[in-house]
């Protein structure tokens, strides 16, 4: 195998230390990711440097024009506390002619934005919830064309962000309430749509022009759903101690045929195509009891740790993380941005 020159591109306050030695889970978490992509790498032989990235690009710049890295393996899911602006980032690495691991910018740019993801989808006639858009400064408009219960949110950020058992709202009161807390606690548009009630899976995608996909992975909500609704909130989804208390877990989706599996990834490899996404990605999507799904979000460069859904859906079938983590940085030596047809 070869070895290469790789650039850890980080935020500034994640870059992660040589060892975690005597470090307690809690220590640990913020840079996790991070460690378990740093020590992979190094493991697998490449020479890798670190470098986090706050608000400024000259010393990015600078690393790259002296070391000149084969290639830039992207953690970055933001810039200047933007989340928005990661797209920028990697147009910066085309512009200036690097190859980088994960999504393209367009691909981040659609994905992103949740509206222009259903807008895309919706012309490619692939399902998606009905929703209204709820621009944070503007007066709110009881919506007319959607039905209760609704499920809001905000328009851009990920990762839970706003998410609780409030989100899902049953009435025009419970509406306003919470699409004011998304403008003043979030500080962003809030997306409202009609709640699907169902299963939640996760698919996981990977390559560029020709894709592969993972098994269809599931949260199970645990004991919460005797007194809640299933969503993944923020503490369903990060909050390890509320996890053990109600059993909540991820694993493969049961119950599913070959049939069923396939149908899924069919469905996965065309809305990741729709979005012009590239390297990796994971799906969230809901499955009606009368076997009917819909996507809810589209996740370019989900999170990569050790152990997470989508190293594990990998796992799986087979793909062990050392083996992921390369073929992460294989496919980003062979995408094909506009510049390389001019070499």
């Amino acid at each position: 195998m070869r070895r290469y020159r790789i650039l850890l591109l980080t935020h500034e306050q994640n870059i992660p230390p040589e060892t975690i030695d005597g470090l307690s889970e809690q220590e640990i978490e913020p840079f996790v990711t991070e460690f378990n992509v740093y020590e992979t790498l190094c493991n697998l032989g490449h020479r890798v440097r670190v470098i986090g990235v706050g608000d400024r690009l000259s010393d990015l710049r600078e690393t790259i024009r002296e070391w000149r890295p084969h290639a830039v393996f992207n953690l970055l899911e933001e810039f200047s506390g933007i989340a928005s602006y990661d797209q920028h980032i990697v147009a910066y690495l085309e512009m200036i002619r690097q190859r980088y691991t994960g999504c393209n910018p367009r691909g981040l740019m659609l994905s992103r934005d949740k509206i222009l993801t259903k807008q895309v989808l919706a012309w490619h006639r692939i399902a998606t919830p009905a929703f209204q858009l709820f621009p944070f400064g503007k007066r709110f408009v009881e919506p007319r064309n959607l039905k209760f219960p609704l499920f809001v949110k905000s328009a851009s950020l990920d990762a839970s962000l706003g998410i609780a058992q409030a989100s899902i709202v049953e009435d025009v009161a419970s509406l306003r309430e919470r699409v004011a807390f998304i403008h003043e606690h979030v500080q962003d548009d809030a997306l409202v749509e009609e709640y699907i009630d169902g299963r939640e899976l996760y698919i996981g995608v990977l390559g560029n022009s020709r894709l592969t996909t993972f098994p269809a992975w599931e949260m199970n909500f645990g004991t919460t759903t005797k007194l809640q609704s299933g969503i993944a909130t923020r503490k369903v989804k990060w909050d390890r101690n509320y996890q053990k208390k109600h059993g909540i877990s991820t694993g493969p989706a049961e119950g599913l045929d070959a049939a069923g599996q396939q149908q899924l990834a069919k469905l996965a490899k065309r809305i990741y195509r729709a979005l012009h996404i590239s390297g990796y990605a994971r799906l969230d999507l809901r499955m009606r009891p009368d076997g009917s799904v819909l996507l809810l979000e589209a996740n370019a460069n989900p999170d990569l740790s050790l152990g997470e859904d989508f190293a594990e859906s990998a796992e799986a079938v087979g793909v062990g993380y050392d083996a992921l983590i390369s073929r992460i940085v294989n496919l980003g030596l062979s995408y094909m941005p506009e510049w390389r047809m001019f070499e």
